[in-house]
This record gives C-alpha cells, structure tokens and sequence, in this order.
C-alpha cells in the first residue's frame, strides 16, 4: 500500500475527566455482588428505553441515555466504549462552539431569532393555539 493512501493517525488525547472517573469505577465494580451488579444492568437498560422514548415525546432524552449508559457501562464493555465515544465528541462540540468566530456566533443567533420569528408568524396566521 502506498504511503498517499494510508490516512495519518491522530494523536490519542487525554479522556474527559467524566470518563477517566468512570473507568475507575468500572474496575471496583467487577467484586460487587451479583445481585447489586444484575439491578445496575436493570436500572440502566430502564434508563436507556427511557431515554430513547423520549427522543420521540418530551423530556430530557440527551440526559437520560448517557446517565443509562453509565450506569451499563460499569457491567457491559459496549456500553462503556459507546459512552467514552459519546462524551468525546461532545467534548469536541464543546470546544468547536468556544472556538467559533464571532460571525458564526451572530449567525447562529440570527438564524434562531427568524426560526422563531417563523413559529410565531405559522401560529398567528393559521390560528393555531399557543401557550397564552
């Protein structure tokens, strides 16, 4: 394989400090009892049906799954790299939104204020029922 084709490793980065607690606690966790470690599994695969419920009703979807999947995470190694991916990347949007100029930032706020704009103008002119 030529060189061109291969793509360039990035340099492995320090994990949040959310995950480098999270496996800690993975490695306590193994020397609980079983009965603790199988209601942990019931409580997360609860939180996580929970959460994805409601992706499509409301409630506070992008807070129930990641705590769900904390708590699987400390029984189940899928969990756990989910997990670490998840709060990576929001680790990455985080930084991304800090770094954004400052007319990304005015047009951010601009598109918002005409999204609203538009839902007020939809309610007003189809006389819909609003929250008033």
């Amino acid at each position: 394989m030529s060189e061109a084709n291969e793509s360039p490793e990035r340099p492995r980065r320090e994990p949040p400090k959310l995950v480098r607690k999270l496996q800690e606690r993975r490695e306590t966790h193994k020397d609980r009892h079983l009965a603790v470690r199988f209601a942990f599994a019931a409580v997360g695969i609860a939180l996580v049906v929970a959460g994805l419920i409601m992706l499509i009703t409301p409630g506070p979807a992008f807070v129930i799954i990641p705590v769900g999947l904390a708590i699987l995470s400390l029984e189940f190694a899928w969990a756990g790299r989910l997990l670490d991916k998840s709060l990576e990347k929001a680790d990455d949007a985080k930084r991304k939104a800090q770094e954004a100029s400052r007319t990304q930032k005015l047009l951010s706020v601009a598109a918002t204020v005409c999204a609203v704009a538009a839902a007020v103008v939809v309610v007003v002119l189809y006389d819909l029922p609003g929250p008033l």
